[in-house]
């Protein structure tokens, strides 16, 4: 066990490294069109993953909670069009968009915490799409259909927030830091909490858990983790709209987390890549009105061909050509040798 740990940190540690040195590497575009754009995105799903996996819960209220810190992070933005009267420095601003997607996950888990499958599914739906139409029908803080503009986001070093490889790397450096957080809590006591809570509440209830108060607390952890992508995303998309946050791309963030896999924080970004890469390329193709029935076909592939998505059909692919070298390794000792 402690040599596979050693083993998956250090794959970890050399594919963070790999990843700061693209921007040495490939060119600007695909830094923050696809990569920057795949992190961000990616961080959204991983705050689905988190609840999928270790709480047993698919939520499809995550677009919500990124939309919740997109639109705070908006109104209190210094440089937003129209300025609002909340305006303050975007140092205040980005922790406050991220405490508001915190509280608002909280408040969500505090809805459906008694509720399951299905019936989980309906009620974070409900939620999200409420989001979006009252975004979209109130005028005078969301500004209705035109959203708010110009969310350019901060100054890093006195370079703008908007720069490539600015924008890649502190995305970058989020997406690192809340994977390593996600894989951090899960084992905790807890993540260990939660994980029993999702095999059996019922007996983890029996020896004394609080089930309740543990499902709330992952529901405002995951909307730290999407309201963290939620900022992100409203700075790269220069502002954000009601539907910015609407039932597609409520769908799109499912559609990743699965595409990738959920059985680890890792697939919901492999998942946001390959999005981002069939967004960017295959519209242009076959044109945008028939990107949906593209990214449908692929995600119904995909499902059928290995239900727990790319990472673990990878995970099968090298199980099998591992366990096929031991065997023609064996077979290859003589028989008095062995």
């Amino acid at each position: 066990m402690i040599m596979m740990s050693r083993r998956h940190w250090l794959m970890t540690g050399a594919g963070v490294l790999l990843l700061l040195a693209l921007p040495l590497i490939v060119p600007q575009f695909w830094l923050a069109n696809i990569l920057g754009r795949a992190l961000a995105y990616g961080i959204v799903a991983l705050s689905l993953t988190f609840l999928a996996q270790y709480g047993g819960f698919v939520s499809l209220a995550q677009t919500m909670l990124a939309g919740v810190a997109g639109y705070a992070v908006a109104m209190m933005a210094p440089t937003a069009i129209p300025l609002g009267p909340l305006a303050m420095p975007y140092g205040v601003a980005i922790p406050l968009a991220v405490l508001m997607a915190t509280l608002t996950g909280a408040l969500v888990g505090l809805i459906a915490v008694n509720t399951r499958e299905i019936y989980l599914l309906m009620i974070t739906l409900a939620l999200a799409v409420g989001f979006s139409l009252f975004a979209q029908s109130n005028s005078e803080w969301f500004r209705g259909y035109e959203g708010i503009r110009n969310i350019v986001g901060p100054e890093i070093f006195g370079m703008p927030f908007r720069t490539h490889t600015v924008f890649y790397l502190v995305t970058l450096t989020v997406a690192v830091l809340l994977y390593l957080l996600v894989l951090y809590v899960v084992r905790t006591p807890f993540g260990l909490a939660l994980q029993a809570i999702r095999d059996s509440a019922r007996r983890t209830s029996a020896i004394g858990f609080n089930v309740a108060l543990h499902r709330i607390a992952a529901f405002a952890l995951a909307g730290f983790i999407a309201g963290c992508g939620g900022v992100l995303i409203t700075f790269y998309n220069i502002g954000i709209t009601p539907s910015s946050i609407g039932l597609w791309p409520t769908v799109a963030v499912l559609v990743m987390a699965v595409i990738g896999g959920l059985g680890h924080p890792l697939g919901a970004f492999i998942g946001a890549l390959i999005y981002a890469v069939m967004d960017t390329f295959a519209a242009s193709i076959i044109g945008h009105d028939r990107f949906n029935t593209l990214i449908g076909m692929v995600f119904l592939i995909i499902v059928v061909i290995s239900p727990d998505g790319i990472l673990g059909l990878a995970n099968r692919l090298v199980t099998r050509a591992g366990g096929k070298s031991r065997t023609a390794k064996a077979a290859s000792i003589p028989a008095g040798e062995s």
